[in-house]
């Protein structure tokens, strides 16, 4: 590690070793020599007088890459697509010159930057199915486990501990399908030429326009890929680039949300994350548990979030066929996007593997509000008693007002049972009201809706990506 200069978070931090490969100079400039490769095969497929023997030679030197010779020629010419033709020629002296025939620098960039982000989205896409299994085991873990519910983070009606889960699932599992979408709708950008045209390859092919529709169909084939972008200019759209950091964030909105109520619950003393034996929750304050790993989810899918304007605002600019005000920007916004993402599907994971859940807590609080939530069924069976449904009601609410200010003015327990069973007009005892206090009454279909979404909607989903799935997270800080 240098000490003398900038080093991103993102790389030191946050991401894997596996993305940060994938968006690694080595990743880049082997891939620039595949595309050559495939652009010599086709063109030698379709007509074009090029040796198997050039090719043979170019093979040979796909992975062994010249940096040195790249780099002190592109000192000289700066321009780093031909400094890398010149180094690849340097090895291969008899294909040196069929190297990037008929091709503009588009062709390698272009080309590798949309191949770089599909080994990337499918990385994220195993990462994420990796935390909706070890999600949908924490839910169908704690499925029947009754707690309290909120709306605008105030007690409503009970849930179940998987439920809640269940939400966080929901929201991942929307991300997973716009994820597969875009996987399979991912396109080369092909070999179009300086203006999208493909201008030279009909000069190159003598105005054969068959040959030149089969050579995109051709490098895609080579290349893993199902097609080509059928037009262009001399750039694939930059709204491409826009597509997948939307995805991205929307990953990221779904983790912060996860993030978010796994802090508040940590706050109520409910669920905490991970802590493990060694680590210093506080500087000042020894006792701390700090939700740090969610705090840090959050943090990292604020920037993604916000980073995906990048590329919406560079896809709106550009002019004509192409511009190079994008180069810049899509070095760091898109990179950089994917490594946060990165970081934060690895913290999910490991989160979500280490949740520690205090029941008695969760039951303390649930069963604290309770008796409010419980005066519908009290009233009803005290009618069917032959009480006055609406005389009822009104001494409920009214009890209900006291026993609500002996909790928040006097900081006792809730009484409202007690109250209750002291008015004749219910004619019910203490007795019988406690057994209306069972948390499982009042929880609907909490638990068979946690059992049917896993086993009809995630698990196929799992089952299908089983090859992707035992993933363990390792967090560096």
């Amino acid at each position: 590690m240098s000490y003398d200069k900038y080093q991103s978070p993102l790389s030191e931090r946050y991401a894997s070793k596996e993305m940060q490969y994938i968006f690694s100079p080595d990743m880049k400039f082997k891939t620039w020599r595949k595309l050559w490769i495939a652009l010599a095969e086709a063109e030698r497929e379709l007509g074009l007088n090029i040796t198997e023997e050039q090719i043979e030679e170019l093979k040979a030197h796909q992975e062994d890459i010249n940096y040195d010779v790249a780099k002190e020629r592109e000192a000289l010419v700066r321009h780093d697509v031909m400094s890398h033709v010149y180094a690849y020629g340097v090895q291969c002296p008899k294909a040196k010159g069929i190297i990037h025939l008929g091709a503009t620098s588009c062709y390698v960039g272009d080309n590798t930057d949309i191949i770089v982000m599909t080994e990337a989205l499918k990385l994220v896409k195993k990462k994420l199915v990796n935390v909706m299994e070890e999600l949908s085991k924490f839910a169908l873990k704690y499925k029947e486990l009754p707690t309290l519910a909120f709306t605008h983070f105030q007690p409503a009606q009970p849930t179940t501990v998987g439920k809640r889960a269940a939400l966080w699932l929901m929201e991942l599992k929307l991300d997973f399908d716009d994820l597969e979408y875009l996987i399979d709708s991912m396109c080369l950008l092909g070999s179009k030429g300086t203006t999208g045209t493909q201008a030279s390859f009909l000069e190159l092919f003598d105005g054969d326009h068959a040959k030149i529709k089969q050579i995109d169909k051709i490098i895609a084939k080579k290349m893993g890929f199902k097609d080509c972008f059928p037009v262009s200019g001399q750039t694939y759209s930059r709204k491409v680039d826009s597509r997948v950091l939307n995805i991205l964030a929307g990953i990221a909105a779904s983790a912060h949300k996860f993030s978010n109520d796994i802090r508040l619950l940590q706050h109520l003393k409910e669920i905490e994350e991970p802590f493990e034996k060694n680590q210093i929750g506080s500087s000042a304050m020894a006792y701390k548990r700090n939700p740090m790993r969610s705090e840090r989810i959050a943090s990292l899918a604020n920037y993604v979030m916000v980073d995906a304007l990048n590329p919406a605002i560079t896809s709106s600019t550009q002019w004509f066929e192409r511009t190079l005000d994008d180069s810049a920007n899509k070095r760091i916004s898109v990179p950089e996007a994917f490594l946060a993402v990165d970081g934060i599907l690895d913290l999910y994971l490991n989160v979500v593997d280490g949740l520690v859940v205090y029941e008695k807590v969760i039951e303390k609080r649930l069963m604290s509000e309770l008796p409010f939530m419980a005066t519908e069924n009290i009233m009803m069976d005290a009618v069917k008693a032959g009480g006055d449904r609406q005389e009822l009601h009104e001494k409920i609410r009214t009890l209900s007002m006291e026993a609500g200010r002996n909790v928040k003015e006097k900081g006792l327990d809730n009484n409202l049972l007690e109250l209750i069973a002291a008015d004749p007009s219910f004619n019910m005892s203490l007795d019988e009201l406690k057994k209306t206090m069972d948390p499982s009454k009042y929880t609907g279909r909490a638990k068979e809706q946690t059992e049917e979404f896993i086993e009809e909607v995630i698990q196929p989903i799992l089952d299908a990506n089983k090859e992707l799935l035992g993933l363990k997270a390792e967090i560096t800080v």
